[in-house]
């Protein structure tokens, strides 16, 4: 009998609990969004790189504070547009001596063994956007320590919807690639700390 009552009171509190959760505003909906030009939200966008180290375990590290513009027209999906600059100076790692051995100068006057201590601004331009559903494969020239390759970014929707903070409607974006830093100049350790990088990113564009 007391297992009856306690699951009829369950039971009668569920609408109660249903109630009480809040709707996100951000949904994994393309019909939520409008098109046109987005600018990225530089505080909600981030470049997760990982590298191999030594075999031992997966190190990574950040790029944030991207800048860009993302054009989507519902319409037409494969027409979609991205432009991001990434400011590779501010890398950032959970290694201070770590975060400084990338931007550090080289020695003596020599090549630095990552980029330096004033290096440019990485970019990726599109040159094409074939989607399928929610997914997208965005292929692009990415630009790395004066080098340019071409890279595809395997996308995917993650949320769109208005920004109950900036009331500005939002969509959001998951991406991976694989490249090669070789390819771009960058040769230190390899192969003891490995030559692929998985590029991990998540980004968000406001309207």
């Amino acid at each position: 009998m007391r297992a009856a009552l306690v699951t009829l009171a369950l039971v009668a509190a569920t609408p109660l609990f249903a109630q009480s959760t809040p709707q996100l505003p951000g949904a994994r909906d393309a019909s939520r969004i409008t098109g046109g030009t987005y600018t990225v939200d530089p505080g909600h966008t981030l470049v997760e790189w990982s590298v191999n180290h030594f075999g031992f375990t997966p190190y990574f590290g950040l790029f944030g504070e991207a800048t860009g513009t993302l054009t989507l027209d519902p319409k037409n999906p494969g027409a979609a547009k991205v432009d991001i600059t990434i400011p590779v100076a501010k890398v950032t790692t959970a290694s201070a001596g770590l975060t400084d051995h990338l931007l550090r100068a080289g020695k003596d006057g020599g090549k630095p063994d990552f980029f330096g201590p004033s290096p440019a601004d990485a970019r990726f331009v599109s040159t094409s956007v074939t989607v399928d559903g929610d997914e997208a494969k965005i292929a692009g020239n990415l630009t790395l320590n004066g080098v340019t390759r071409p890279v595809t970014l395997e996308a995917e929707l993650f949320g769109a919807g208005a920004n109950p903070m900036s009331k500005k409607e939002t969509v959001g974006f998951t991406a991976d690639a694989t490249i090669k830093r070789s390819e771009f100049g960058i040769l230190t350790a390899i192969p003891v700390v490995s030559d692929e990088v998985e590029l991990d990113i998540v980004a968000a564009f406001e309207k």
